[in-house]
Formats: C-alpha cells, structure tokens, sequence
C-alpha cells in the first residue's frame, strides 16, 4: 500500500492526512475483498524498516493502526473476518501488543476472510528467523538436519498455515516487492498500478483482480497447447 506520503504533499496537506485517508482505502478493500469472496488478504501496513522514518511520524502510525483497532475490530468481527498479525513483536510496546492479541483472539474462531497484517514486519528477517528455529531444532535434536525441505522452512515462517499468495498488488507504481512475502511471493501474480494508495477504490482492485484473470499461470511448468478435434 504505497503512496500515503506522494497524495498528501500533491495536495498540500500533511503527510497524517495521506496515512489517514490510507486507512480509510484499508476498508474500502476489505468490504471488496469480503463481496468478492476473497479468502485471504494481507496488507503491508509498517514494515521494520519504516522505524527509520522521523520519530513523530513513526507515532503517528502506531496511533493510526491502534484506532483501525478500536473502531474496526467489532466489524470484521461480525463480518466473520479473522485477523493475523505477522512480524516481530520484541521491540513493540505492551499496548500495542495487547491490541494484536485481543484482534487475533477475538477473531480467531471466524471462517470469513482471513485478514493478515504484516506489521513490524521484513521478509529477509522471516526467513532469517525461520532458519534460525530450523537450526536450533537441529541442536536440540528435534529434527535432523537431512530430513529438511521447503515445507520444513515454510512452516517456521510467520505464514505457517497460510497459502501462498496468487496475487500481490503495489499501488503508487513502483515496481518492487520492498522486502515483503520474499518466500511466499515466488509463484505470484505481480500487479502494478499507478494509483496511489489514498485513491485506492473497488474499480482499481476489480482491475488487478482482471489482470490477474487474464494471466496464464504455469508455476514453472510448460502448458502444452490443447489438442484440436478435426471435423469428420
């Protein structure tokens, strides 16, 4: 979801107004992604690189995430939503950390669209992690070391128990995944629009949805041309 900070300055307001109105685009896709019948949907919503950004702003988003919290919980609730919270958690205050887990307890029996929010998170830093458990597994003697494979990393990821993503969508038309889904994103459909994030509404997702249509997935594989039937 990118292009907060492009949309604002355009317009002369402050950079809060674009994550603001970022936050109101995070609802018009969910309500679209639960009447499309989607059943997973990730947002990137502060990945561990953004603490770099000045500190205010940096607060700014943490407020803007704890009221999309407060004032959307009791929806996605009675939509049947579930939420996930992926990334680390070390480094977070104890109120923010108490809001994911009230999000994902609460939500955690619900068969609706799975909503995941990668928040503190970094996909090199996923996988580091996920091969950090590997190898300690491996000391412990939980695992031995030969019997290793893709699904044995898969699982030590933040996404255990998610599929892959079919579709990944980048707004503001950058061309980049910015360190996000690095080991699930290997098969994905990558659509780039450049609408920014603010602007983002049900025709733009409907478009990614009929670029993603039109393609012709083959995960590696050749797809060999369908015979034809001569007339007799």
């Amino acid at each position: 979801m990118d292009g907060n900070g492009r949309w604002a300055k355009s317009r002369g307001l402050p950079r809060f107004e674009g994550h603001r109105r970022g936050v109101e685009a995070v609802r018009r896709v969910v309500r679209s992604a639960i009447e499309r019948g989607v059943q997973f949907l990730t947002i990137y919503s502060f990945s561990s690189e953004n603490w770099s950004r000045p500190p205010e702003e940096v607060a700014m988003l943490m407020g803007l995430l704890k009221r999309f919290i407060r004032e959307d919980l009791a929806e996605l609730n009675a939509n049947g939503v579930r939420v996930r919270v992926i990334g680390q958690r070390d480094n977070l205050k104890p109120d923010i950390i108490a809001l994911i887990v009230e999000a994902e307890m609460l939500t955690a029996d619900n068969h609706g669209l799975t909503l995941t929010v990668a928040f503190n998170y970094g996909g090199r830093q996923e996988i580091f992690d996920a091969a950090r458990r590997l190898a300690i597994d491996v000391r412990d003697g939980r695992l031995d070391a030969r019997s290793i494979g893709p699904d044995e990393l898969a699982e030590r990821l933040d996404t255990a128990g998610l599929p892959d993503p079919d579709l990944i969508i980048r707004t503001s038309g950058e061309m980049r995944l910015s360190n996000f889904l690095l080991w699930q994103a290997a098969y994905a459909e990558l659509v780039f629009l450049p609408v920014l994030w603010p602007d983002f509404d049900d025709a733009a997702f409907l478009s990614a949805l009929d670029q993603y249509a039109a393609r012709e997935r083959r995960f590696g594989a050749v797809i060999e041309p369908a015979a034809v039937k001569s007339a007799s």
